[in-house]
This record gives C-alpha cells, structure tokens and sequence, in this order.
C-alpha cells in the first residue's frame, strides 16, 4: 500500500512542470516556516515568564525577526529541493542570503535597545537627587546611538558587497588614493566629528540628560542628546538645537555638573538707614517657611558700599535649578513687602545739601522728586 502510494506521487510530481512543482515546494517551505516560527516562539514564550525582564523583553521584540529568520532557513531548504533553473535557483539564493544579513542586523540592534532600556530602568531623572542617574543615562543613550549607527552602516555594507559590481567598486575606490578619496573625506568630516564627538561626550560627560545648562544666553534642561546634535529645552518652553562639537569646542555653564542642588542669589540695593540685622532675621524666616529651600543655605551679606546705596547680597540654596529660581522670587516678593511696610524710607534715596540764607539747610530728595527740608 505504502509502495503504490509513493509510486503515485512520484507519478504527479513527474508530471508537474518544474514551474508549478517549484511553486508548490516554495510554498509549502513557506507555510512550514510559518508553523515552525509559532510553535518555537510559544515554547520561547513559556521558558521566559518566569525570568527577568531582560529575556521576557527579548523574545517579545524578536519575534518578527525570528520569523524571517526561519523563513529564510526553510525556504533555502525549498530552493535545494525545488527543480529551479540556474539563474532563479542563483537569484532566490542571493535574496535569502540578503534576508540573513538583515535578520542579524535587526537582531543585534533590538538585542542593544532592549539592553539599555532594561539597564536604565534602575535609575530614575525624577529622583530628588539624580545625578547618578544623568550620568548613566546619558551615557548610555549616546553609545546606544554610536552602536545602533554601526551596526546598521555595517549592515548596510555587507549587503552592497553581495553585489560583484559594488564589491569591485569597493575595493577600487579602498585602494585609490586620488581626488575621489580627498572629496569623500570631506564630504564625511561633519558626520565623522559628530560621532567622535558623541563618544567623547559619553566618556567624559561635560552635559548629562537634564543638566541646567547656560549657553548662548540662553537658561535651560538638556531634553536630548542624539547621535549628531544636542535638544535644550528653554525656561520658556522653546527648544534651543545645538551640534555635538559644540560642547566639545565652546565655552558653557552647566549649573548641575557635580549636583543637582543649586545655590541662588538676590541682589538688592537699600538705602543706609536700614539695618541689615533685621534684613537677616527676615530672610531666614523666609527661608525656613518656604517649601522651596533645602535648608543648607542662607546667607545675607553687605557686598558692596556705593554713593546713595548700599549693596546687599542674598543666598539660599534649594534641591535643582527650578526650585532655585522660584525660591528667589519668592525671596525677592516677601522681601521688598517687607521693606515696604516697615522700612518705607529705606528704598534708594537721591542726596542733595544746600544753604538757604544765613542757616544750613539739608534737603532730602528721593526716588520720586519728593522734597522735605530739615532745619
């Protein structure tokens, strides 16, 4: 039974053309490869649940290239099978083998994002003290990057070298040394300074993601840092698009290099008559009732002494930059009211002395051209 059951297909397949016989093969190779992808991605599924996140993570996001990759096995099974013609049997092959260059590339970049992603996830940027997590962040973001770009400039590569006519393109324009060498060099210096210029940020780190930085007159949070430029977003919600090279070349400030924590300053300029003890009992409670403040710093100090006025200078500290800024406003608002209701004479005055008939007479001139007269 089983020998006249084999005779019969053997009858049908001689008697297929090779076209539909190749077709039907490559189908069924196809339709196999399908099942087969299915059946290992439930196992893979199973093995997983129970392990980290890190392979939990892989199987779910490797799952479109694993199937292209059994695809492309079970389909080259197909073509050593299939009564293809040399010049198909050569294109189907040179296909697949393009197939497998992608599915390692793909598979190497999603294997390197699922990485970073699962590593970073121990750091948090909302912590009240993330410096270490700017730090690993950003370092891992730009190499992220710099990985991600070779391995799909590698990927590329190795499929344009599958070509005879751009491997032997290759190798000649490798071997030249001529005005087309010169000409590509600088037509890739920008791209090449960039990426330099990326790996030498991650190493030595002057910015990190969320960093306060000062630059080109311009206060703001690093948002991004790509592969080829850097994102400021400002106090006032624009974004400010900087290259790479620039914090490599350039002058900046970078208010949380070392700490998230920022001391602020105030300014203001008093008239002599007030005095700076009651000034200083003031800020400090200012400070100790302000949920802004760190309790680290708070200091008042006589800086500078000027004709009309005398200069006072005000500290407090607080966690990150922002608290920083609304802490001095709030310091400035609560000092001037109090100025205001207790010292209304102490604002800045005008001076002016004269002499009216045979008695000295001092005249007061203040801010508003208000005029009193002291005998």
């Amino acid at each position: 039974m089983e020998a006249r059951l084999e005779q019969y297909i053997h009858a049908i397949i001689r008697w297929l053309p090779d076209p539909i016989l190749s077709i039907l093969i490559l189908t069924a190779s196809f339709g196999a490869g399908w099942l087969l992808h299915n059946i290992i991605s439930r196992i893979l599924t199973r093995l997983t649940e129970k392990r980290d996140l890190f392979w939990r993570s892989l199987v779910q996001r490797t799952k479109r290239p694993l199937r292209l990759a059994i695809l492309t096995w079970t389909l080259s099974l197909g073509v050593v099978v299939a009564p293809l013609s040399n010049e198909g049997e050569s294109t189907l092959r040179h296909i697949l083998l393009l197939c497998f260059i992608v599915v390692v590339g793909w598979m190497a970049r999603t294997t390197l994002h699922i990485w970073t992603t699962v590593y970073l996830r121990r750091f948090k940027l909302d912590a009240e003290d993330n410096l270490l997590a700017r730090k690993h962040v950003t370092q891992s973001r730009i190499l992220e990057r710099v990985a991600a770009t070779l391995i799909i400039a590698l990927t590329l590569s190795a499929v344009i070298m599958t070509f005879p006519a751009a491997r032997q393109y290759g190798v000649s324009l490798l071997a030249s040394a001529g005005v087309a060498g010169i000409v590509l060099g600088l037509a890739l210096q920008p791209v090449l300074k960039n990426l330099f210029a990326g790996i030498q940020l991650a190493i030595t780190q002057p910015i990190r993601i969320d960093d306060a930085l000062l630059v080109e007159g311009e206060w703001g949070k690093v948002e991004e840092i790509t592969s080829t430029y850097v994102v400021v977003r400002l106090w006032d919600w624009r974004r400010l698009i900087l290259p790479l090279g620039y914090f490599i070349e350039k002058p900046f400030q970078n208010w949380t290099r070392e700490g998230a924590a920022l001391i602020g300053t105030v300014m203001i300029y008093l008239d002599y008559s007030v005095a700076v003890e009651e000034i200083r009992r003031k800020v400090e409670e200012i400070a100790r009732g302000s949920k802004l403040w760190d309790g680290q710093v708070v200091n008042i100090a006589v800086t500078d002494f000027r004709e009309n006025v005398m200069e006072v200078r005000i500290l407090v500290s607080a966690a990150d930059a922002g608290r920083a800024f609304d802490l001095r406003c709030e310091v400035r608002e609560k000092l001037i009211d109090f100025i205001q209701r207790n010292y209304p004479s102490g604002l800045p005055k005008v001076r002016a002395e004269g002499v009216a008939g045979s008695g000295a007479d001092a005249a007061v001139v203040d801010g508003a051209g208000a005029r009193s007269l002291q005998s």
